[in-house]
């Protein structure tokens, strides 16, 4: 991040970087006065001799705030992310708010922030602080200040270390060796007014007008949170064409695969989204899953009709032309040849979902052919003519309630699936609120022990 004309700007560069991290990142960010080594500290942090530029001369090195991403040199899965600062108070600035922007950056960016100084911790060094209290006039918690409380801070704010550089006298208050804590905690009682130095951060932080962190968080939970649902929307639409070819026996096997898929989904948008309080992106995401679902369905029915059509038009081959049945005995012949292909119809597998359906629409237009062959058919009876009717009027029936069923057999089929795709929904939102809860509980433990120790 560079300062150019008064103005802060992004380095594209940078942040591209920042983009192709795929690991949790730990963010250490370094800010002191100018010309006191913070580059060549934050260098040893790196584990390296050299990196970040280091100066010799009474100009400074670094502006604007420099970034530095190393592998976390204790954690494999992670990312250390070192940010290195412009020094506060340089005389050659124009602008001394310059100082206040850079700090309240690396505030809202870092995880661990340290302030370097050097010597003792004497009333000068505590005095350069103020840009620490300056800071608590441009960030916010709350949008409202009606909703500030106190312990807002404590979930933003990173990690505070004050490091003191060459340090050469010995830690010990009236004979008694003391340790580093203890020599700063002796040091802040040198005035009654440091002791009010969080009530004036947290009155600043009250009066002051930007940024604030709510809407800071706000915004950066709808970027997450779409992320989240385009990615794990994404990855539902990549397992499901990876695990179901089209079209499928049956409507069972395309569920329990969009069932595996969702629930993979799921377990990922829980990963990676973050503070979606009403379930509002979760929501998005199930209804796009639906609809995604629905029109896989769809699409495999209508691959079924088309394979089921082929497939009857290819055994219809084998029997006469329509023409050949208009003679004595020639409706018998048709029946056999009809029933013989039905026969291998129902023989013949991998028909998918609209088998059934397929074969009645097919059987409704033959027996309108039939019907029309049984009236040329001089052999037959009128007695038998309407036996026959009555005949094909039953197998009609008997093929239309076999494609009734297979319908709701499907619909039933995706009538569950919309319920288990709730109950999976509900039971990944559930158990993550319990792990919420429990990180929670277990933060307020920490900080009620905390305070019990004080």
């Amino acid at each position: 991040m560079s300062s150019t004309g008064g103005d802060l700007q992004v380095n594209q560069e940078a942040l591209d970087i920042l983009n192709s991290i795929e690991q949790t990142v730990v963010v250490v960010s370094i800010v002191g006065l100018y010309r006191t080594g913070k580059s060549y500290l934050m260098n040893r942090l790196a584990r390296k001799q050299t990196g970040f530029p280091l100066g010799s001369t009474v100009q400074s090195e670094t502006k604007g705030i420099w970034m530095w991403c190393v592998p976390h040199p204790h954690r494999d899965d992670q990312t250390l992310v070192l940010l290195d600062t412009e020094g506060l108070a340089d005389v050659e600035k124009a602008d001394e708010k310059n100082d206040t922007w850079i700090f309240s950056l690396v505030v809202l960016l870092s995880n661990v922030l340290v302030y370097n100084s050097r010597g003792t911790i004497d009333n000068d060094a505590v005095k350069n602080l103020h840009y620490v209290t300056e800071l608590t006039e441009h960030i916010k918690v709350k949008a409202s200040k009606a909703e500030e409380t106190s312990s807002n801070y404590k979930y933003f704010f990173p990690t505070f270390v004050w490091a003191v550089r060459d340090f050469t006298l010995e830690l010990e208050i009236d004979g008694k060796s003391i340790t580093a804590d203890e020599y700063l905690e002796n040091a802040l009682k040198l005035k009654d007014v440091l002791g009010n130095l969080a009530v004036t951060y947290v009155d600043a932080i009250r009066s002051g007008s930007v940024p604030c962190l709510e809407n800071a968080l706000n915004a950066l939970s709808q970027i997450e949170n779409s992320a989240a649902v385009e990615e794990s929307f994404a990855l539902y639409r990549r397992l499901l064409g990876e695990r179901v070819k089209l079209h499928t026996e049956t409507q069972e096997e395309l569920s329990s695969a969009h069932e595996g898929c969702l629930k993979e989904a799921l377990q990922l948008f829980m990963k990676r989204s973050f503070k979606d309080e009403d379930q509002k992106y979760q929501a998005a995401l199930m209804e796009r899953v639906k609809k995604a679902y629905e029109e896989k369905c769809a699409e495999n029915e209508e691959m079924s009709r088309k394979h089921c059509a082929a497939l009857l038009l290819q055994l219809e081959d084998d029997m006469d032309p329509e023409e050949a049945y208009m003679k004595p005995g020639g409706y018998q012949s048709f029946k056999d040849q009809l029933n013989n292909l039905v026969k291998l119809y129902r023989c013949k597998p991998a028909k998918g979902v609209k088998a059934e359906e397929v074969l009645e629409a097919y059987l409704r237009e033959k027996n309108g052919i039939g019907k029309i062959i049984l009236a040329a058919d001089k052999n037959m009876s009128e007695q038998q003519r309407h036996l026959e009717e009555q005949r094909a009027q039953l197998e009609e029936e008997k093929q239309r309630a076999a494609a009734a069923r297979e319908q709701q057999v499907a619909l039933e089929r995706r009538m569950n699936d919309i319920e288990r795709a709730h109950k999976e929904n509900k039971r990944q939102l559930m158990e993550r609120m319990v792990i919420l809860q429990a990180v929670l509980q277990a933060k307020n433990e920490a900080d009620m022990e905390q305070k019990l120790r004080v």
